[in-house]
């Protein structure tokens, strides 16, 4: 999941950023209105948080234009205006949430997983698919009834490849969504991410690698795993095929021993 947060508090916005990403929700930071638009129209998010009292355009005008997009971005009001007739405002103009300051950041977190659960067509909160049953509010995952316990970057590329159902994910829009604004495009983080998370949730590979395109949850047990089989090919974020049998090498560095993974920076393995 990814947020954005326009908030003209630098240490509020700042707080609930990283309180975000301790619950594996990505979040983005505007200090006003012009800069919220600008994000809105580059970045693709999930939620947005708007405070009400910001400079340039107000929050009322940042929840008038997601609305006349058509986007369907969900919008939790984040502010002061306490009274009732803010609130009845707040929702008249298309907000789908109201939370006033101060509060609990455990509250906000499950205001924003109630909402994405909402938005995404009524699917169930408790996501299962090819013998995976991942519950994105206890932050579980099983497989075929075993826990498997997976770190928060893990857990947030796992919520999307399985959001999207069997659907091909890129590494392009994994980074996108699971990371924020900060992470750099030419990153091989989302390569070392779902390797790690392979050899975690173990064989059967589950996690299919589509050369050239991105990766995908596999429902028929075909997937490959960080060292392939012969005739097998594997692709980088970048979309560079490497030879079948050998595992994708970081930029700048050689491939790997086959059946070895890729060295990651500095030599680390994923």
């Amino acid at each position: 999941m990814r947020v954005l947060i326009v908030e003209d508090e630098p240490y509020l916005a700042e707080a609930v950023r990283d309180g975000l990403r301790l619950e594996a929700i990505a979040a983005d930071i505007a200090g006003d209105g012009d800069c919220a638009l600008e994000l809105l129209g580059v970045n693709s998010y999930d939620l947005a948080v708007l405070d009400r009292d910001i400079p340039g355009p107000s929050g009322d005008d940042v929840a008038r234009r997601i609305v006349a997009s058509g986007s369907g971005i969900p919008i939790l009001m984040l502010t002061a205006a306490d009274r009732i007739d803010d609130k009845a405002s707040g929702f008249g103009l298309g907000a789908d949430d109201y939370l006033t300051k101060p509060f609990d950041l455990r509250e906000l977190v499950l205001r924003l997983r109630a909402l994405d659960r909402r938005r995404a067509y009524a699917r169930p909160p408790v996501r299962e698919i090819a013998g995976l049953r991942l519950d994105p509010f206890r932050r579980e995952v099983f497989r075929d009834g075993r826990y498997v316990a997976l770190t928060r970057k893990q857990f947030a590329v796992l919520e999307v490849l399985v959001a999207a159902e069997g659907g091909v994910v890129s590494a392009e829009e994994l980074l996108e969504r699971a990371w924020d604004e900060n992470a750099d495009p030419l990153t091989n983080a989302v390569r070392i991410t779902v390797s790690a998370l392979r050899k975690r949730l173990g064989e059967p590979w589950i996690i299919a690698t589509v050369p050239g395109v991105g990766y995908r949850i596999d429902t028929g047990g075909e997937a490959t795993g960080p060292g392939p089989g012969p005739g097998r090919e594997v692709t980088a974020p970048g979309g560079d095929v490497t030879a079948p049998g050998r595992d994708v090498a970081s930029p700048g560095r050689e491939a790997a021993a086959p059946g070895r993974d890729a060295a990651g920076p500095g030599g680390a393995r994923a």
